[in-house]
């Protein structure tokens, strides 16, 4: 049962530090005029890096399965988002934004797949 705690408030942190970097990266950075979803984008890259890194270390330094839930399934979990980034490629759809459709579907799924494979490689030399 605790861990269904630690799960329970990794997915908030996650969610609210998702929303933060949502509108960091949307306002401040590209002052919302962008068709491109760079703030579900750029979360997502950094949260595969994060569960890439998180379960690479929790492997090495032996951490409690507690700690590893907290961080993967929770933190992770509630930071990206599959359903922001499948509702974003159908308004794409819809709008006839065909290239940028294109462009987001595969950059997020190639460079997720890399932010993993760096994050867990990243782990294994600290």
């Amino acid at each position: 049962m605790k861990e269904i705690f630690w799960i329970f408030i990794g997915g908030g942190v996650g969610s609210v530090l998702r929303h933060w970097g949502q509108l960091l990266v949307n306002g401040r950075l590209l002052d919302g005029g962008s068709l491109f979803p760079w703030g579900t984008f750029s979360v997502n890259v950094l949260g595969c890096f994060l569960i890439g890194l998180f379960y690479s270390l929790s492997e090495r330094w032996q951490l409690s399965s507690e700690l590893r839930l907290f961080l993967t399934v929770g933190l992770c979990g509630g930071f990206t988002t599959f359903s922001t980034f499948s509702n974003e490629n159908l308004n794409l759809l819809k709008s006839g934004s065909y290239v940028t459709f294109c462009l987001y579907a595969f950059l997020s799924v190639a460079v997720g797949l890399a932010a993993v494979l760096l994050g867990g490689a990243f782990g294994r030399r600290l």
